[in-house]
């Protein structure tokens, strides 16, 4: 059964830092392309990155508000995705995903929900003075 357990919650300062970390067990990584997802509080979920399956050379994509910012890396070895995220504000706060989204077809991941078929629980990012 594929598990995803995401790591790294914590509270920073505006200007902080924090790294996440997304565990796969189970199964290989090589297969999905794999997103960030957050949830704010009073809103809808919103893709944060995504990078391609298998592509030892993938660039990030990044969604607009968090691009500069964040820096999203995977480690096929260790079956594990991380987020770095810099340079925080109040508004990255919010409850964070990763998700898998299984590759049948070439095509470049995506920020839409519906790709993805394996869902972390979350892990909470608070951003405050």
């Amino acid at each position: 059964q594929v598990q995803l357990v995401e790591s790294g919650e914590g509270l920073v300062q505006p200007g902080g830092s924090l790294r996440l970390s997304c565990a796969a067990s189970e199964f290989s990584l090589d297969y999905y392309h794999i997103g960030w997802f957050r949830r704010a509080p009073g809103k809808e979920r919103e893709g944060v990155s995504c990078i391609n399956a298998r592509d030892r050379e993938a660039i990030p994509t990044y969604a607009p508000s968090v691009k500069g910012r964040f820096t999203m890396s995977r480690d096929n070895a260790k079956n594990t995705v991380y987020l770095q995220m810099n340079n925080l504000t109040p508004g990255d706060a919010g409850l964070y995903f990763c998700a898998l989204d299984r590759v049948y077809a070439v095509r470049p991941c995506a920020f839409t929900e519906s790709m993805y078929d394996h869902w972390g629980q979350g892990t909470q990012v608070d951003v405050s003075s």
